[in-house]
């Protein structure tokens, strides 16, 4: 715990060496301590976990050479969880300097742990995906395994995402001993990773060897780190695998701070190098001349903590990316996470927007979206008060899954009045339309006189496609909201500017090449209204989205109820009035209506280690595993689902399945085609529970809840057989057999039972 406090504050080379000598003064005390017999039977130890048992399911690191070796990571319960739904389109990084962003976040596997999410819903997350081309998910642990929200979120931005791989301390030289014992040795260990990262679907490693080696061992240590490059570049191509720069060709631990002979052999068989944060001025140029035609596969440090880093860091990090872009490398900022983790003023939402700005201002943009159909945005941050599916709130409990995060807008001021008269957030506190965000306007307007926002920037080649625009708006007053879609020309210079809006804007279509009055495909009784507009601009790509918010020409007393019951000591005057206006999603494709979902009939599901535990008399818990898959073997995955509960009475009067009783519940959303639900409650008149999977796709549609599959759980068995239930004082567990028989085993008193199923 002291060192992990120390490593935020200390520089890795005083730190290594305050490890040692507070190591020495430890053996020595252990030494001369006494020896202990038995514990002291009041010491209370947490249970240890258990990888293979079912529980809920989480994100962990491998912590040793003989879990990597023997591959028990795959026979974990949490494994199938823990795969990206996302794919990321295979594609070169581009021929530029690049933006490598390392996760450093208070060791890693907090509150992104939580598979299926957790309920922070100030948890950390990043949102400024527009300047980031890799992403390394880092931690202090021997293997370091993405969690899947984080590669979830950074493909869906066109991010890679790399695990790391790290010896440190006196058990990374021990631990390097064996992985470099002979080549074979070090090809197997490679092998294993790079099973990893392809079965879990990130893209690749950081390799960061920080002990001392035997000159000797170094040949071995090359073979490694060229044998993992080459099986993943065979197994995924354009993976990656990064050096960092830290023991050099001697076997000495010795960070150099730059590209040079020293560390350029590790370099010269991988796809770049991380070069350590404590460079000086020059350093850049000098490691671009050694990388020649590579200098972009040159990630020179940045610690956004200080620790001696070049321009200090912090709020000063823009100074040292300054340089490097000057110098045309790339640059590697490692642990964003200062922001949050110092609690920076005023708030982390409104410093980490400051602070990445910084880093816009500096290096400038390099992921622009949409690039592909269907585009589709909710604005969700992957974390909120609330979750809605189109229009309805299914629950008002806080969260965090940043699986769910949708593309992130960058949002700046265009043209208006002025920059001030509308404010704009993407707010997770107000009613949404989908998930748990949107971008919320307010502020003051005159009449027709519009405020615009750029909310993307795009690359979207159209050829013949159609556009089919929807877009969801809520709204008080005579507050409308119109999107501007702006277009130029492959051939030629020419722009156009589209608007798409509800109505028309007297005098200003001198602005507007083209102005297209949507239909409204549904008006909801949230008072969500669903605009839809088809634009054809053949030979055009798409490369800004903005918000166009206005008002249109009407009086007071046209106001809706709603505007006026909040205003009614001070009505506005018609020049100038209340605007307020939320944008709940952005959806292109280049068809109308919905795509095309499986019918209930062709999905299996199934449940697994199901448990059931005794609460109280007449009232217990299930917990259990649903799976599910199409019965023709095709194993497309929608990017999720969402996952209800509906309790049923016990069977009366031949009646199959019950009663529903209380609402249809929601659960949680998977990404995988598995969800684990842990200790749901079951009142004594429940007979038996039907599970609902609502398959999302790619575009936000989701599927009607009546035509999605379900499974459904008959939970009176463990009524049936109160012998062993009575007896039982933890859980239950029941495992269905061949035929038709049920076995039932109850851990606490190793009785079991078979009935009927």
């Amino acid at each position: 715990m002291l060192i992990s406090l120390l490593r935020a504050y200390i520089n890795r080379q005083t730190l290594v060496t305050l490890y040692n000598f507070l190591s020495r003064i430890l053996n020595k005390m252990n030494s001369n301590a006494p020896p202990q017999d038995q514990e002291s039977p009041t010491t209370d130890h947490p249970p240890q976990f258990d990888p293979s048992q079912p529980s809920i399911p989480i994100s962990y690191p491998i912590k040793t050479l003989e879990e990597l070796e023997t591959r028990s990571y795959f026979e974990s319960f949490h494994c199938p969880f823990n795969k990206s739904s996302v794919p990321l389109k295979p594609k070169s990084l581009p021929n530029r300097p690049r933006l490598l962003v390392c996760h450093d976040m208070q060791g890693g596997y907090l509150d992104d742990k939580w598979v299926q999410g957790g309920t922070n819903p100030d948890a950390y997350a990043i949102r400024h995906w527009y300047l980031i081309d890799v992403f390394v998910y880092f931690s202090h642990s021997l293997v370091t395994l993405p969690p899947p929200c984080w590669t979830n979120t950074a493909h869906r931005h066109g991010v890679k995402v790399l695990g790391t791989f790290i010896t440190e301390w006196d058990e990374g030289r021990l631990i390097c001993n064996k992985l470099l014992a002979t080549k074979e040795s070090a090809q197997m260990y490679a092998e294993r990773l790079a099973e990893l990262a392809i079965d879990l679907g990130f893209d690749g490693w950081l390799i960061n060897i920080e002990v001392n080696l035997l000159e000797e061992q170094i040949s071995n240590l090359e073979e490694f780190v060229s044998h993992l490059t080459h099986t993943m570049h065979s197994s995924m191509p354009e993976s990656l695998v990064i050096w960092y720069d830290s023991v050099i060709t001697t076997g000495h631990l010795r960070w150099q701070d730059q590209l040079n002979e020293k560390n350029k052999p590790f370099f010269d068989i991988c796809d770049g190098i991380f070069v350590n944060y404590t460079w000086k001025s020059n350093y850049p140029d000098l490691s671009a001349a050694v990388a020649g035609d590579r200098k972009f596969d040159v990630y020179m440090g940045i610690d956004v903590f200080g620790r001696k880093t070049f321009g200090g860091g912090q709020w000063n990090t823009n100074v040292a990316l300054d340089v490097l872009k000057k110098a045309n490398v790339s640059a590697a900022i490692f642990a964003p996470g200062w922001l949050y983790e110092t609690k920076q003023p005023p708030d982390f939402q409104t410093a980490q927007n400051r602070w990445w700005e910084l880093v816009a201002k500096s290096w400038g943009r390099v992921n622009n979206y949409p690039k592909l159909l269907p585009f589709y945005s909710n604005f969700d941050q992957g974390q909120g008060y609330h979750i809605s599916v189109e229009g309805n709130q299914l629950t008002d409990a806080p969260w965090n899954n940043m699986s769910c995060q949708g593309f992130q807008p960058r949002l700046e001021f265009i043209d208006g009045p002025t920059p001030d008269a509308i404010q704009f957030i993407v707010d997770f506190k107000e009613e949404s339309y989908n998930g748990g965000g949107n971008i919320t306007f307010k502020g003051t307007l005159e009449e027709n006189v519009p405020f615009t926002i750029r909310l993307f920037q795009g690359e979207l080649l159209l050829d013949n496609l159609h556009l089919v625009l929807t877009y969801s708006v809520k709204s008080k007053g005579d507050s409308l909201l119109g999107l501007s879609l702006q277009f130029s020309s492959v051939l030629s210079e020419k722009i156009m500017v589209v608007l798409v809006a509800p109505s028309e804007m007297n005098g200003l279509s001198h602005k507007f090449s083209k102005m297209i009055m949507p239909s409204q495909v549904s008006k909801m009784a949230s008072k969500w209204i669903i605009n839809e507009g088809t634009v054809a601009m053949n030979g055009f790509m798409l490369t800004e989205i903005h918000a166009v918010c206005y008002r249109t020409k009407s009086t007071p007393g046209e106001l809706r109820s709603e505007f006026r019951a909040d205003n009614q000591d001070s009505a506005p005057a018609p020049s100038l009035a209340e605007y307020f206006a939320v944008l709940g999603h952005i959806t292109i494709k280049n068809f109308s209506g919905n795509l095309f979902f499986p019918p209930s009939t062709s999905w299996l599901t199934e449940s697994q280690y199901i448990k059931y535990s005794s609460i109280s008399q007449g009232f217990k818990t299930v917990s259990l595993k649903i799976i599910w898959k199409l019965k023709d073997g095709n194993d497309f995955l929608f990017p999720k689902y969402n996952i209800y509960v509906e309790k049923l009475t016990k069977q009366v009067d031949g009646n199959a399945t019950g009663t529903l009783v209380d609402a249809r519940v929601y659960l949680g959303a998977a990404h995988v085609q598995a969800f684990y639900m842990s200790d749901l409650p079951i009142p004594s008149h429940i007979g038996s529970l039907r599970f609902i999977i609502q398959a999302c796709a790619a575009d936000g549609t989701c599927q009607e809840l009546d035509e999605s599959p379900y499974m459904l759980l008959d939970v009176e068995e463990g009524i049936a057989l109160p012998a062993i239930m009575d007896q039982c004082r933890s859980s239950l567990y029941v495992q269905k057999l061949s035929g038709s028989t049920v076995h039932f085993f109850c851990p606490s008193t190793q009785l079991a039972q078979s009935g009927p199923g």
